[in-house]
């Protein structure tokens, strides 16, 4: 096996994701699940799965939110194997499916593999281009630090020089998040961190704090933002430029380099908050009748700000990387790289 050269390094809960588009409530309704809304499984959820592999043709997607994230990075940079993921996965059909999908992406993968646990999966329901995710991790739950102390493993995060890790995986091994953030700061790599879910923030919240600290670079959506900013500041959906300030400014490790926080808004402006200033970077908007799906957006915008930061972009740079990224994912079915990238920026 060949020595990692790349440059981004991935950690988190790699699912298969098994789409299905849907007309109408019904498995909604019996399943107890919102529109556009992210949630981990629970024993209600569990028939969910068969019952769309059974009777809906579903789409089967290499997902996870950080893999997302870590193939649109690829994608974007266009240069094989500039991007390595870890996590963790079964010995089973699906894990290869998942390995297969990465390979053709580009990425380098040095999956944990469990073998007494199945390959996670994630449901997802898309309705008039809105999407619901209910993912269940088994094996991608079972993710251990001990994999870190891996030959591979210690090759490739000494290797890259920049590091992502989205809130999901505070779910499963902050442990493991704590051995890369710590590399990151020893070596003043810069380490970026998404908040993913505002479930993360209301029930993970001493997970979170201990994550923050490393987060040279903080992702998060609107509605993340909002609950984070009335869950610790007394603040909600109208004040989220001071929401974004005050995150900037939370204690962090490496006290070399500002915290920068970028908060996505859909089709709204996305706001940067820096050193004190908020910048806002409007976003071109999509016709209706070309929105396909929104599953991955987020990532998709991750991703793609990604690509320009590992080359020494500035933010305004990987933020317009990041709204081309994103609008060319939700004009696919869940995020999925058809053809090659053409962004030239």
């Amino acid at each position: 096996m060949s020595s990692f050269t790349g440059v981004l390094m991935g950690m988190g809960n790699p699912l298969l994701d098994i789409s299905v588009e849907v007309s109408d409530d019904t498995l909604f309704t019996k399943y107890d699940v919102k529109l556009d809304s992210a949630i981990l499984a629970e024993e209600k959820h569990q028939p969910l799965y068969k019952e769309l592999v059974d009777n809906h043709s579903p789409q089967y997607i290499a997902g996870g939110a950080t893999q997302n994230s870590i193939r649109v990075a690829q994608w974007m940079l266009k240069e094989k194997e500039s991007c390595a993921f870890m996590g963790c996965i079964g010995n089973d059909e699906f894990g290869e499916k998942l390995e297969k999908c990465a390979a053709a992406d580009g990425v380098v993968t040095h999956y944990m593999k469990d073998e007494s646990t199945p390959t996670g999966t994630c449901a997802v329901l898309v309705k008039d281009g809105e999407r619901s995710l209910i993912a269940n991790l088994a094996a991608a739950n079972n993710f251990k630090q001990s994999h870190l102390e891996t030959d591979k493993a210690k090759e490739i995060y000494e290797a890259a020089k920049f590091y992502y890790i989205a809130g999901f995986f505070l779910t499963v091994s902050v442990e493991s998040l704590e051995v890369i953030g710590e590399h990151a700061v020893a070596n003043d790599k810069p380490f970026c961190l998404n908040l993913s879910a505002p479930f993360i923030i209301d029930f993970f919240g001493d997970n979170v704090a201990k994550a923050m600290e490393y987060a040279d670079f903080l992702f998060c959506n609107e509605s993340e933002a909002e609950a984070y900013g009335k869950k610790h500041y007394d603040l909600g959906a109208d004040d989220l430029k001071e929401v974004a300030l005050k995150i900037a400014a939370l204690p962090k490790k490496n006290e070399k380099r500002p915290r920068t926080v970028i908060f996505t808004q859909g089709s709204k402006s996305t706001l940067v908050a820096c050193n004190g200033v908020v910048t806002e970077y409007a976003v071109d908007p999509l016709a209706k009748e070309l929105l396909v799906d929104t599953n991955g957006a987020g990532d998709a915008f991750v991703g793609g700000f990604l690509s320009k930061l590992v080359k020494g972009g500035s933010t305004e740079e990987g933020v317009k990387a990041g709204h081309w990224s994103a609008r060319y994912i939700i004009q696919q079915s869940g995020c999925t790289l058809p053809t090659a990238c053409t962004y030239e920026a």
